[in-house]
C-alpha cells in the first residue's frame, strides 16, 4: 500500500515537471511568434505538446502559427482541439479561426459552418457575422458558378456528341457516294466499252462495204440471171430469141466469110 502511494506521488510530480517544462517551451514559442518567427515558433509549439500532449494552448498557438505560415489546412485539425473546450468563448474563437482557415482554402461552406458555430458561442462578435456574411455571398456565387459549369458542360458534351454524329454520318455519305461514284464509273465504263464495240463493227462494216468484190461472183451473179430466165415474160424471151438468132446469123456470116477467103481460086495455066 505504502509503494503504491510513493509510485503514484512520483507520476505527478513528474506530470507536473512536464506541464511546466510545457508552459516554459510555450512561452518560448509565444515569443517567437511576436517576432513573427512562425515556423520556430511552430517547433516549439510541437515540443510543448511532446511534453504534455493534452494542452490545447500549445494546439491552439500552433494553429496560429500554422495560419501565419498559409498553411491552412493542417492548422484546422489543431483549432478543433480547442473547440471542444467547455468556455463558450474559448470555442467561439476556435470556430472563428476554422472559418478562415476555410475562407483561405475556399471551402465556404465549411466556413459558413465554423461562423454560425462561433456565434452560438459569441452572439456579439461582429467580426464573425461579417465574416459569415462574405462566407455565404461567395458560397452562393460558387454555387451559381458550379452550376453554370455544369450547364456549359453539358453543352459542351452534346455538341461533341451533336459534332460526332454529324461526323459519323458525313463519312457515311461520304463512303455511300464513292459506292455510288464506282458504280457510275463501271455504268460509265460499260457505256464506253459498248460505244467502242458499236464503232468497231460499224468500221468493221464500211471496211466490208469498200472491200472489192470477188471475180467470182460476177459468175454466180451471171449464173443467177440465167436461173431467173424460168421467170422471164413472153416479150422478153421473145426479144431474147430475136437476139439470139441475130447473133446466131451475124456469128454464121462470120463463118461464110472466113469459108469464102479460105476457098482457093483456081489459076488458069498459060499453056
Amino acid at each position: 500500500m505504502l509503494l503504491t502511494s510513493i509510485t503514484q506521488a512520483q507520476e505527478v510530480k513528474d506530470s507536473i515537471a512536464l506541464q511546466r517544462e510545457a508552459r516554459s517551451i510555450l512561452r518560448e514559442g509565444n515569443e517567437l511568434y511576436k517576432q513573427q518567427k512562425y515556423t520556430d515558433a511552430s517547433v516549439s509549439y510541437k515540443k510543448a505538446l511532446e511534453k504534455n500532449s493534452g494542452y490545447k494552448k500549445a494546439s491552439y498557438n500552433l494553429g496560429n502559427a500554422l495560419y501565419q505560415q498559409k498553411n491552412f489546412k493542417e492548422a484546422v485539425p489543431q483549432y478543433q482541439v480547442m473547440a471542444n473546450s467547455k468556455d463558450k468563448s474559448t470555442k467561439a474563437e476556435a470556430f472563428h479561426n476554422i472559418g478562415n482557415s476555410s475562407m483561405e482554402q475556399k471551402q465556404y461552406q465549411q466556413a459558413v459552418d465554423a461562423y454560425k458555430n462561433s456565434l452560438r458561442n459569441n452572439p456579439n462578435d461582429d467580426e464573425t457575422r461579417y465574416n459569415l456574411a462574405v462566407a455565404q455571398k461567395l458560397l452562393k456565387k460558387q454555387k451559381e458558378k458550379e452550376k453554370k459549369d455544369k450547364k456549359n458542360d453539358n453543352k459542351k458534351n452534346n455538341k461533341k456528341d451533336k459534332n460526332k454524329d454529324k461526323k459519323e454520318n458525313k463519312d457515311k455519305k461520304g463512303d455511300k457516294e464513292k459506292e455510288d461514284d464506282k458504280g457510275e464509273d463501271k455504268k460509265d465504263k460499260k457505256k464506253n466499252d459498248d460505244k467502242k464495240n458499236d464503232k468497231k463493227d460499224g468500221e468493221n462494216d464500211k471496211k466490208d462495204q469498200k472491200q472489192p468484190q470477188n471475180p467470182n461472183n460476177k459468175k454466180d451473179q451471171k449464173k443467177k440471171q440465167q436461173t431467173k430466165k424460168g421467170n422471164m415474160t413472153p416479150q422478153q424471151i421473145k426479144q431474147l430469141l430475136e437476139s439470139l438468132n441475130n447473133e446466131e446469123k451475124k456469128t454464121q456470116k462470120k463463118m461464110n466469110v472466113k469459108k469464102a477467103k479460105g476457098k482457093k481460086v483456081k489459076q488458069e495455066k498459060d499453056w
